[in-house]
């Protein structure tokens, strides 16, 4: 599946679905052949979604609620709804905007619309796990790589994350620092900024992200090197996250956090 590099073309829709976003390299832009793994001093991440398994937690507790209410539950469907919810003009920063998405969501699942189930949504973003490889995939990049955190999780909710993942990270990024969210370029900037502090550069940074839309195409854009984790590689669709308007073949492609440990410290 060209594992690793962006060389092969992989299917960006999951499996089954048709290409239907033209990429970057159709649109003519020349790629250089990426940079080995082992050349970065520093590695940035997506957070939720990457390495916080985002769309369990969420339809998780949206089951819940409808098994204790006797409704049938179809988290794809859930999941379709919150995307559109969630990317509606105006909303707030996560995971406090997910009161307001709850209720615009639970008259469609058959779910009571009231405060108390929608704050119950929100409180349980703390419990939210990791995917499996990720605490012993962090904790191996580690050792090798100075980790930053890039979210557009509030700080309150980072924190639990953090701690989930055993404090990984070198530095963190949330929202309430930045200001900005994914994929504003102005929140990559204030890496750069951090790291340039540091006596290095963005072409020291690795960016690794399961989001095109958030993650993957503004890192092009701004001419990082990038890394994919294909979370969804054996669904169809983008899931709770908003479908790009056009696919970036990676610098560097993986299906999990393990693969990508394994690669980067080898």
């Amino acid at each position: 599946m060209g594992r690793g590099s962006g060389n092969r073309g992989p299917a960006p829709f999951g499996r089954g679905n048709k290409r239907r976003a033209r990429t970057r390299e159709q649109r003519g832009t020349h790629r250089m052949p990426a940079r080995p793994l082992s050349q970065f001093k520093y590695m940035s991440f997506d957070v939720v979604g990457t390495l916080i398994d985002f769309e369990s937690g969420l339809t998780g507790a949206l089951a819940a609620i409808a098994a204790e209410k006797g409704v049938d539950f179809d988290p794809e469907r859930a999941l379709d709804l919150y995307r559109a919810a969630r990317y509606m003009p105006g909303v707030g920063h996560f995971p406090d905007d997910l009161v307001r998405v709850y209720k615009v969501i639970a008259p469609d699942l058959g779910l009571p619309a009231d405060d108390a189930h929608a704050a119950r949504l929100r409180d349980a973003v703390p419990g939210w796990k990791p995917f499996a490889d990720s605490v012993a995939a962090m904790a191996k990049l580690k050792g090798r790589y100075r980790l930053i955190a890039m979210t557009n999780a509030q700080r309150w909710a980072f924190e639990h994350f953090s701690a989930a993942l055993g404090h990984p990270f070198h530095a963190s990024f949330t929202v309430d620092d930045t200001g900005v969210e994914k994929p504003d370029p102005a929140f990559f900037r204030q890496v750069f900024a951090f790291v340039e502090s540091e006596g290095a550069g963005k072409d020291d940074i690795l960016h690794v992200a399961q989001s095109q839309y958030h993650d993957i195409g503004v890192s092009r854009d701004l001419g990082m090197t990038n890394c994919w984790i294909q979370r969804r590689h054996a669904q169809k669709g983008y899931g709770g996250t908003i479908e790009p308007a056009e696919f970036t073949t990676p610098d560097h492609h993986f299906t999990s956090m393990a693969e990508l440990a394994e690669a980067a410290t080898a």
